[in-house]
């Protein structure tokens, strides 16, 4: 699962419409690597006037600071795989955040799936038979535990295997 929650002053994501094509981005940008939609949340966090404070001020421009949790897929310990990651991610974020001239700020948090869930379900693994379905189906159901299992969980091995099969 990945979780992006985005802290923001109220001058910076106003209106539905600015959100929902923010999200609509974001969930593409998973769904390319195969992880289901409905794994994709985002918590848009308004702060109240004053509440958010940059360098011991209150931004004078709207300001987004982002924390990503992924729980679904991890990357591999690599400063490259780092920076493909992370310029990917500047390029979604440039014609919601960066374009309109906001300052932000995100990090990303990878974390264990040991302790993950979802709808009671332990998820399947990474690119596995069973994921796959629950990515076409974009809802959690049942699996077999067989389908469940693949050998390697990491990202860029997955992908790599992606772009070899073409």
């Amino acid at each position: 699962m990945p979780l992006w929650l985005v802290y923001h002053t109220p001058d910076s994501f106003v209106d539905i419409e600015s959100k929902q094509a923010f999200v609509k981005d974001v969930t593409a940008w998973y769904m390319r690597i195969g992880l289901p939609a409905f794994y994709v949340i985002v918590n848009f966090l308004p702060m109240a006037p004053g509440t958010i404070w940059k360098g011991a001020e209150i931004p004078s421009k709207p300001f987004v600071r982002m924390s990503m949790d992924h729980i679904a897929v991890r990357l591999d310990d690599d400063a490259d795989v780092y920076h493909r990651v992370t310029e990917s991610f500047e390029q979604l974020l440039k014609p919601h955040i960066a374009d309109k001239g906001y300052d932000y700020e995100y990090h990303v948090d990878e974390t264990p799936r040991d302790l993950w869930r979802v709808n009671g379900f332990i998820p399947p693994g990474f690119g596995s038979v069973a994921e796959k379905k629950w990515f076409d189906l974009n809802k959690p159901v049942p699996y077999e535990p067989k389908d469940g299992v693949v050998e390697d969980t990491k990202l860029s091995s997955a992908a790599k295997a992606e772009a070899d099969s073409k």
